[in-house]
């Protein structure tokens, strides 16, 4: 089973009503949340774990866990109120401001990290649940103890201006995250933030140099890389008309997993032995579950039966 790891918020898409006037919905999301509900969706064993409130919002949240095959026994409920984040769209490309203090997710401690059973092969982390403590050090503190055992993926989903004034702290909590990893994922923005300019395969192979075994790279409309010590493998994405890219990275770290998942890779070993055609299938599988969610509006991953 893979354990998603991290945030979960609502997010308010702009949208136009009956009468004409702008306004916003309210969806379930945050990159983790995403990822766990593409998993379900696709067929993979998924489990979710995150501080997640009691109220009308977080109620929202599990409800969609468990519509999409998502395990919820894993999450931390509190009185505390659920994060929010207004989206903003501009040809299709998303930007967001969050409201995130003293939330259910935000103030998630290490004292409500639960106890794993061995069904878990895999940890999936990341997101903006990696910046503001105390839910960041929690994460962290997960990864750390669980991670000799158990097989861990990071995307760090890098939003600058939610890490206003936070870089330094929030950089060197990814690096040391990254260290531990076994599978990285970076968009080539991420890749560019975190390693300066220059070629994506030798940015990449500085990644692994930190003890990662493989990173995978999204290059937007492109595609997506594999990259290891000694592959570089290149999958072209699909073409879509896209309404909005809300959930595709997110969509396409589930699809790497399930992949990984169906080919029993998702062990220690497992990661290190990945061959071409594990990763390319990988690759395959998460560009065309990201291409079905840019095809219609917000986070909607797809269900295997449509692939």
């Amino acid at each position: 089973m893979i354990l998603s790891c991290g945030e979960a918020l609502i997010d308010m898409l702009p949208r136009t009503s009956t009468q004409g006037e702008a306004c916003f919905a309210p969806y379930a999301g945050g990159a983790v949340f995403n990822t766990a509900i593409a998993l379900g969706r696709l067929g993979a064993p998924s489990a979710f774990f995150s501080g997640v409130s009691n109220d009308m919002l977080g109620e929202i949240l599990a409800d969609t866990l468990t519509a999409s095959k998502v395990d919820t026994r894993f999450l931390a409920r509190s009185d505390r109120p659920t994060t929010v984040a207004f989206v903003k769209l501009v040809n299709g490309q998303a930007t967001y401001a969050f409201y995130d203090e003293a939330t259910a997710g935000r103030m998630l401690s290490i004292a409500e990290l639960p106890t794993l059973p061995a069904i878990i092969s895999t940890l999936f982390l990341g997101g903006i649940s990696l910046v503001n403590d105390p839910a960041a050090s929690t994460y962290e503190a997960l990864q750390a103890r669980e991670c000799q055992t158990r097989v861990t993926m990071v995307d760090p989903n890098i939003r600058p201006g939610f890490i206003a004034g936070k870089e330094a702290e929030y950089r060197a909590r990814i690096e040391r995250m990254v260290a531990k990893a076994d599978i990285v994922k970076l968009s080539d923005e991420d890749l560019h933030w975190l390693g300066g300019q220059g070629d994506l395969t030798a940015l990449a192979r500085g990644i692994l140099a930190r003890g990662p075994k493989v990173v995978f790279i999204t290059e937007g409309a492109k595609g997506a890389r594999a990259v290891t010590a000694t592959q570089d493998i290149f999958v072209s994405a699909q073409k879509v008309t896209v309404v909005d890219t809300v959930g595709a990275g997110d969509t396409f770290n589930a699809g790497v997993l399930a992949a990984l998942h169906q080919a029993g890779a998702l062990t220690k070993a497992g990661v290190i032995a990945l061959g071409d055609a594990a990763l390319t299938a990988a690759l395959s599988l998460g560009t065309r579950a990201a291409a079905v969610t840019v095809s219609r509006a917000g986070a909607n991953p797809p269900w295997a039966n449509e692939l």
